[in-house]
Formats: C-alpha cells, structure tokens, sequence
C-alpha cells in the first residue's frame, strides 16, 4: 500500500503564481500545504452557461451578459459625497451601466477601455430607472466568438483578502494541472472496489469542475461525501493502529477471586444489576490477560458506575497492586475518596486523597505512596505531577474522562513500571457517533439500567415570574423532611452577563425567602476544607438548601435531596442540565427538578429545555444537545482530542463515520508495520497540534 504524502508537506507557494504577499493571504485563511489548497472546496456554484441579451434584464436577479465597451467616465455622487467610475455596455439589443466604486487604474484602465468585449456577470439593479451592474466580474475576451470557452458551472469560493476569485480558480486549474498525479487516497484500488466508491481524484475534480448544477443549488456536491469518507477512514486508521499497539504492550496478568474480591462481594448491601453484573464479568477478562485494559465504562447519571470500579480495584489490590483513581474536581475527587474510603475501610484497605494544596502532609502522602503504603489512592490532576511516585502502579481508573486531556490519561498509565490495565468512567451519555471519534481506541463497556427503587425525576420548565412557585415546592420538600439545591450559573454579579449568581442570591433567599430553614453555599472557589465542611453539612442534614454552582455536577450523592432548581436554565447545555437533574432522586423518594429560564415562547431555548420535560434517557438528551451544541462545545476539542475535520461534521456525517471505522479495520488489520508507521506520519502532518487522540511515538 504506496502513499505518498507530498502534497501533506509541500508549501503552498510551490505553486506558480502564490508569491509572498498572497502567501500570508492564503495562510490566514489556514492554507499552507497544497493539500489545503486541493481541500480548499467552493461554497457555492454560479450557473454561468446561460447568457442573456441586455433587454432580457430584470432588476434583482443575476445575469449573464456579453458586451462591446462604448463608453466609460468617473462620477462624483454629490449627496453622497463618493467617487465612483462607469462603463456603459451594449450588445445588439441594449445598453446596461457597469459601475466600480473601489477600483485599481491599471485593471479599470486595461479592462474598460472603448472597443473591450467583455463577459460580465453580476446583481442587476436599478438607478434613476436604468438597469446597472456593481462590481461586476469581468473576463476580457478578444471576440465574442471566445464565450464558449467561458460558459460553465462557476465553482464559489470563501473570500482571501485582496485575491480574486477569477484568480483563486486560476490557480485551483494549475494545481490539478501540476500536482493532480500526486493525489493518492488512503484506501487502496481494491477496497474502493469493494464498496464502489469513487477515486479520491475524480471526486476533487468533479468538486471544482462540476459538470452540472445541484439541486436548486442548495444542496452539497454529492462528491463531497467520498472526501468525509477519507478523512475518517485516515482518522480511523490511526484509532485502529492505537488499538493494535496498545494490545502489544506487556501488561499485568491478574487473578481474579482473591479474598478482598471474595469479601466484598458477599457482603454488598445492595444487589447488582444485571448490567453491573456484565460489565465486572468484561473487566475481570480484561484484567486476567496479559495485555493491558483499556475499557470505557460508561453509564447515566446514578447507574452504579463506581461500586463496579470499586470491586474491580479488588482484584489489583488482591494481587499485591495499587489503584490510582483520578476525578476532574477536587470536589468529585473527595466525594470518590468518601465512597471508596467508607467501602474500603471495612476491608482492612488503607485509602489515601492527595491533594494539590496539603502543605507538609502532601510529602509525606507522596512518601508513603513511593512506599507502597497506600494500595488506593484518589486525586485530582495532582496524580499525574512528576513527584508522585507508585511503587507498583496496576489499576489507574480515570472518572469524567471528557474533561482531562487524553495526555493527562497517558501520563498517569506511565506511572506504572509496567502498563496497568486502565478503566475509564463517564456519566455524561455519549452519542454514538462522537463515541467512535472521543472513545475510539477503547473497548466500551455500558450501564443501561438503574439500581432499584431509583425514583424518576419531574421536570418542569418555569418562566421567572413563576419562581415563586419553585420556592412553594422547595418549601414543602423540606417540610417533609427533605433537603433542596438551588443551582446558579455564577459565583458573584458580572457586570458583562445579566445572570444571576449564587453569593448575592443565597443572602437573598436566606433573608427574604427562607428564613427560617438553614442555607448552605458551595462554589469552585473555596478551599478544599471549606467545600467538605459545607458537604459534610449537607449529608448529615444540617443544612436544608444548598446554594450552589456547577460544582455539585457530578459525584454528589444525598439521597435525601429531593429537589432541585436551577436558574438561568437556557444558558445550560441538555447534557449539563441532566447531570445536575442526576443530583435528585437517588434516595427512595419521588423527586422534582425545576428548570427557571427567562425566555420568550418563541425562543429556541424553550424548545430545547421541552427536550428536559420529556425525556430521561440521558443518551437521547445527549444526541439532541451534540445537534445543538456541536462536539467542540460538548467536549472542548482539544480537550477530547476530536480533529478538526476539514470536511466532515460528525454530528451530520455518523454514517460515514461508521463506514469509515469497517474500511479501516479492513485496512489496518493487513498492513505491515512499514505501511502502520508512514499512516502515523500522514496523521501527524494532516493534525500537528489540534489531534492529541493518538499519544503515538
């Protein structure tokens, strides 16, 4: 499988014509390579085959004319004070003024002179009752016998700055003309056979020189698919080669049943799914080969995720190993170590929370940790700092992956002397389709049931003028016993956003509304210490409304919470709503969350937040909000590692995605590690920087 990837390396001003000024042109618009300049694609095509006569004009719509040059002269527009210069065109039938009113003298001077005949198209309009044309787009011919040669589809592209688009066509043609022969695609002549798809090269030409018009010219070329279809399959190519590399590693082999394993399991309070069943059946044969694990388990809000880390984290400690667990909050990480720690301490498991703030006590952790010390330890990004030191790393169980760089996954696995299996969490719900590009290189484990007697949660969306009733519903939970959240999108006022912020509003609520209940503040800018006392406060229910941030997203667990309000709700995205929603009906009581939002009917906010009254399968809410949202805002790109794809839109393009994924399977699985390597290359020219999904070597 030959690829040559000369057009991925070689510079734009290759080409004859990209001199230095137009090079900064095209590389402000992010062409620097010739293969830009081919997937440099036309926004639109312009009908250019059908000429019309100058008394066939209507004002409004875009024509075609050819016309003698019989006049031209510069203007002065008295009432508004501009310059402007004119040619008057004619053809057998009638006269039409051409008008420029930014020009160059040279071009005007070479372009309307007496005698010119000129193929011109444009927006005809009208002044003081005769039909004119602005800023038309001119071609000199020498006679008009020469039109023929001009009529055609006109391909459109996305304005560079000072460069015509006459010109941008002109050196597309040269380039195809020059460097076409170089246009390789990455799958080879015989699968493209397989699946009748079209060579990468025709699919190029037919884009920039289409034969015929789209439908109503508002639909996409259909060749543009084959191009999604290369870029995925590239992109996929290198998740399959990831995989493959992965699975040669040496890892650790693990015995399952030992006695922490064995204990805890009979004596769980609490009978596991049959989905939690599952997926401790996946992890154990994972952690009893060899090659190391690298499984996603992913599941919605309150499924169980963690008791199925916990009982796995067994099976390493039986075997003499240590478990790093990895939250991306101090706040979730304290939550983890209560949970773990409590589950733990009946065992006889010494756990340990390292922190990035603990003064003298953090070197000491740190020492013992060396040591071997503590067989569990729960942290944040503090993990992964260079002085942290495992004496035998063989679990490393990362939660909320999403928001950790996939750097950030590597570098902790490289805390172990040999690789350590390694499980990844999610409880934000992820479409399949953005599964394949975020979680591509991991086997995927998911919960899709909830334990027992997890009550469903009412949503109601409440405009601001019903924020009165919301309070009436706080009032009755907690007079039943019950505790309440009260989620703001801020921590203090900002004098550029109208929202609301939690600071000013706990005063307010704790003033004017609920005076007599106790009131709570949480928020991401206080101390560790200070957000468990407030934690602490609330699970032992010394305080009956929590006035928070975002924060309390994930990982807060207070079963007694049966309702929760969030204000400024339209500003959330679905998926952040329902992690927050999530914080509610985890104990055996019905529960509430009410969304209040300054909207007006007509909003497509309100739509969206309809989305939350109706639905409660997180994987749904998850797929409406990547339509609305997109991956990048969902995720943060370079977060997750999606690409930026030149052509693809993996919300739009999920079925080429999973075409992409087969090809590439096909691909790799018969490549020699020669041909793996020059794939790892291209992948690395195609995406420099903006693709740290592959931590390849």
């Amino acid at each position: 499988m030959e690829k040559e990837n000369t057009l991925i390396t070689t510079p734009v001003d290759s080409l004859k014509g990209i001199g230095p000024k137009n090079l900064i042109k095209f590389q402000q618009k992010g062409i620097r390579t010739l293969e830009d300049l081919f997937y440099f694609l036309p926004i639109r095509y312009e009908d250019k085959r059908f000429i019309k006569k100058i008394c066939d004009a209507r004002e409004g719509e875009k024509a075609i004319f050819v016309g003698e040059v019989v006049a031209s002269r510069s203007l002065f527009f008295k009432h508004a004070r501009k310059k402007a210069y004119e040619a008057i065109v004619r053809d057998e039938t009638g006269v039409i003024s051409i008008k420029w009113f930014q020009w160059n003298k040279e071009y005007l001077k070479k372009v309307a002179k007496k005698g010119n005949i000129l193929f011109l198209s444009g927006q005809v309009t009208k002044f003081r009752d005769k039909l004119q044309i602005i800023h038309p787009e001119i071609i000199l011919l020498d006679s008009p016998d020469e039109v023929d040669a001009f009529t055609a589809i006109v391909p459109v592209y996305s304005e560079i700055e000072g460069i015509k688009q006459g010109s941008v066509r002109k050196l597309i043609k040269q380039l195809f003309d020059d460097y076409g022969r170089h246009v390789k695609s990455i799958i080879p002549d015989e699968i493209e056979k397989i699946y009748n798809l079209t060579r990468l090269y025709d699919a190029l030409f037919k884009i920039h020189f289409p034969e015929e018009m789209m439908p109503g010219n508002a639909g996409r070329h259909p060749m543009v698919d084959r191009l999604i279809l290369e870029e995925y399959a590239l992109f996929q190519m290198g998740l399959h080669i990831k995989r493959q590399e992965t699975k040669k590693e040496r890892g650790i082999r693990f015995e399952a049943g030992g006695p922490y394993y064995t204990k805890l399991m009979d004596n769980l309070p609490f009978q596991l799914t049959s989905s939690q069943v599952k997926v401790i059946e996946e992890i154990k044969r994972d952690m009893e080969k060899v090659e190391p694990m690298h499984r996603l388990l992913q599941g919605d809000v309150g499924c169980g995720k963690t008791v199925c880390a916990v009982i796995a984290s067994c099976i390493a400690i039986d075997n003499g190993w240590q478990v790093a667990f990895m939250a991306p909050t101090e706040i979730l990480a304290e939550q983890h170590y209560l949970t773990i720690h409590r589950t733990f301490e009946g065992l006889g498991i010494p756990v340990v929370l390292l922190r990035g703030n603990m003064g003298k006590e953090r070197d000491e952790i740190i020492n013992r940790i060396k040591g071997g010390e503590y067989p569990v330890v729960v942290g944040t990004h503090a993990l992964i700092q260079e002085e942290v030191v495992f004496k035998n790393l063989g679990f490393v169980i990362i939660d909320e992956q999403h928001r950790f760089g996939v750097i950030q996954r590597k570098l902790l696995r490289d805390k172990g002397s040999i690789t350590p299996h390694v499980l990844v969490m999610t409880a934000t719900p992820i479409p399949r389709t953005l599964s394949m590009v975020v979680y591509g290189d991991l086997d995927v484990s998911i919960i899709n049931e909830m334990p027992p007697g997890r009550q469903k949660i009412e949503t109601h969306v409440f405009l601001e003028k019903d924020r009165e009733k919301a309070y009436r519903m706080i009032d009755k939970e907690i007079k039943m016993g019950h505790q309440a959240y009260v989620v703001y999108p801020l921590i203090e006022e900002s004098e550029k956003v109208d929202l609301l912020n939690a600071r000013e509003r706990a005063t307010f609520l704790q003033e004017s509304v609920f005076p007599m209940y106790r009131i709570g503040l949480l928020h991401g800018r206080m101390k560790a210490e200070e957000k468990e006392i407030v934690m602490s406060g609330f699970k032992n229910r010394e305080i009956d409304i929590l006035v928070c941030t975002t924060v309390i997203e994930v990982g807060i667990d207070v079963p007694n919470a049966t309702i929760i309000v969030i204000e400024n709700a339209e500003r959330f995205g679905l998926s952040q709503l329902h992690q927050l929603r999530g914080r509610v009906g985890r104990g055996a009581y019905p529960s509430g969350c009410i969304l209040v939002a300054s909207l007006r009917k007509t909003d497509t906010a309100a739509k969206r937040l309809k989305v939350m009254e109706k639905e409660v399968d997180g994987f749904v809410i998850a797929e409406e909000d990547l339509k609305i949202r997109g991956p990048g805002d969902l995720f943060g790109v370079r977060q997750s590692g999606i690409p930026d794809f030149r052509v693809g839109d993996i919300v739009r393009d999920g079925d080429i995605m999973t075409l992409a994924r087969k090809i590439a399977g096909k691909i790799v699985s018969c490549i020699s590690d020669k041909e793996s390597e020059a794939i790892k290359d291209i992948l690395k020219n195609r995406w420099k920087e903006n693709l740290n999904l592959f931590d390849i070597a």
